[in-house]
């Protein structure tokens, strides 16, 4: 089966400082993720000066700070974009970042970024959405706050914008940091994925590692979770980000899940076969019998080890006649019976 795409998302924990999104992507590489992702905003597009912050977010930040203060100070201009893209390239890892802005797009654009993410927030965004699409590349399209109706008119419009569904990986997902367990929902993934046939991931803001590794068994495609280097670092997204060894321990147990699912064929596996002489039973002898006996069942018995006839031609057995003298506990075999 396909290997689950892992995107460990930095975000803004980077705290707008290169070094520290360097370490970022250190961490993403070491663990094993397949793509480390950043967020790409012009902060005068996204969001209005006088905007308040989420209830999370203040607490990371001065809640004395607008939402446009916080984010200004995390924003990532090109050059930053162009040396970290480098950097991944270096640790081979693949650098990925989410536009929030149509100068964003075209900012990612023109660095050649394979794959887009439209995020939660902008599910709604039609303009920035037709432009995502226009571009013909993959796309992510993540569901937080969103109704059915909301993803059907998002995937619509992708689709009738110039990107085919088979480019498109749309992201259950639940906008709020840490999301408590009883609004995870998980299952409807499984709805998104039948009722627009379709790949799906998931999102996840719970705190732990448990319903990403849970998405995976129920099918997710891609995984994307929010890492950092400290919980207890500045900023608005830390909180609820795992925390390095957290965020391997994660992606072992994904790979795990994946190696432990299969192929669906349900068949003797070279690891047990060793084990199914020991483990099974053949057909003995209760007492000592003489030629010529017919067999009944009550002259049989059911032991270990597997390396004779099969209980399961007991049929076969009773009535037959011995052809040689047993003795008591005695394995039954065919050359003993006509």
């Amino acid at each position: 089966m396909a290997k689950t795409f892992i995107i460990a998302e930095a975000g803004v924990n980077h705290n707008g400082s290169v070094e520290l999104a360097k370490q970022l992507i250190d961490v993403a590489a070491n663990a094993g993720a397949n793509a480390v992702k950043f967020q790409t905003f012009k902060t005068e597009n996204l969001v209005s000066r006088g905007a308040s912050k989420a209830a999370y977010q203040v607490e990371g930040t001065d809640e004395n700070e607008t939402q446009f203060e916080m984010l200004k100070k995390l924003e990532l201009d090109v050059d930053t974009h162009r040396e970290l893209m480098q950097y991944s390239n270096d640790r081979n890892i693949l650098f990925l970042s989410t536009p929030f802005d149509h100068e964003s797009i075209d900012l990612l654009n023109n660095l050649n970024i394979p794959i887009f993410k439209i995020p939660s927030g902008e599910i709604t965004n039609l303009p920035l959405i037709r432009k995502i699409a226009q571009l013909n590349k993959k796309i992510i399209l993540s569901t937080g706050m969103a109704t059915m109706e909301e993803v059907a008119a998002a995937v619509q419009l992708i689709t009738n914008s110039g990107t085919s569904k088979d480019k498109i990986t749309v992201l259950h997902c639940n906008t709020d940091y840490p999301t408590p367990m009883l609004d995870v929902n998980l299952r409807a993934m499984i709805t998104i994925q039948e009722k627009f046939d379709i790949a799906v991931g998931y999102s996840d803001h719970t705190l732990g590692i448990e319903v990403p590794i849970a998405a995976v068994s129920l099918g997710a495609t891609i995984i994307e979770k929010h890492f950092t280097l400290d919980n207890s670092m500045e900023g608005p997204d830390h909180r609820a980000s795992l925390e390095p060894k957290e965020l391997i321990e994660m992606i072992i147990a994904i790979r795990n899940i994946e190696n432990a699912l299969g192929d669906g064929i349900k068949k003797p596996s070279s690891s047990e076969l060793k084990n199914k002489i020991v483990a099974r039973k053949s057909i003995y002898l209760k007492t000592a019998l003489s030629k010529g006996k017919i067999l009944t069942e009550k002259d049989l018995i059911m032991r270990r080890p597997g390396e004779g006839i099969s209980p399961m031609d007991i049929e076969n057995v009773v009535g037959a006649e011995l052809l040689r003298d047993v003795h008591k506990d005695a394995l039954l075999s065919w050359e003993d019976i006509k």
